[in-house]
């Protein structure tokens, strides 16, 4: 185990550094078009129960978006998928996550604000060559043990593949969050101020 954290720690330290702070969001899917996009919040399958993002788009900080794109060139070079659930999050958004799950282990106090709401995370997953999602410990928006980056319960199957896209995200300058193994933040995310554009806007 702790080879494998300096392995990952090693692989975060070398990844190129984020843009200016003053960089704008960009759209993830125009960059790269073959990831799958299932933005859960614009949808009623979440753990809200409703759809909160008017529109399913997954925006980011160039630099972030970049980033991303080279991880999903990177599994697709293993004959698989990235699959993404979300991306930059308004702030006004957060405020209604916390009212309803006010745990910061799972849901940024908007007060401090959260890397989601930066456009510097991203919730992610792995699916096979025709888009059918791969066996995780968990589903996304678990708020479970099972989620919890170092669950050892699960399948070898889920387990290989959360190592997988976990050892693929850190390639690339992602550090994943230990409660929740979709959710991974780019190293120097906090450079970003917090922002309440709506999703439609940029």
């Amino acid at each position: 185990m702790t080879l494998l954290l300096g392995s990952l720690l090693a692989l975060v330290a070398a990844a190129p550094v984020l843009g200016s702070s003053t960089e704008p969001l960009a759209d993830f899917s125009r960059l790269h078009p073959a990831a799958i996009l299932d933005i859960r919040y614009a949808t009623p399958d979440n753990f809200t129960h409703q759809a909160v993002y008017p529109a399913a788009r997954c925006l980011l900080r160039r630099s972030v978006a970049e980033r991303l794109g080279a991880a999903a060139k990177d599994v697709e070079k293993q004959g698989l998928r990235l699959i993404v659930y979300d991306c930059y999050r308004p702030l006004s958004v957060q405020k209604k996550f916390w009212a309803l799950v006010p745990d910061e282990r799972y849901v940024a106090d908007p007060a401090k604000g959260s890397r989601h709401n930066r456009g510097a995370a991203v919730d992610v997953s792995l699916a096979d060559a025709g888009g059918k999602a791969l066996a995780m410990p968990s589903a996304y928006d678990d708020f479970t043990d099972k989620a919890q980056r170092d669950y050892a319960g699960a399948s070898p199957e889920a387990l290989a593949n959360r190592r997988l896209l976990e050892k693929t995200m850190a390639r690339h300058g992602f550090t994943g969050l230990p409660t929740e193994w979709w959710h991974f933040d780019a190293r120097g995310w906090e450079k970003f101020p917090i922002l309440d554009i709506p999703l439609e806007k940029p």
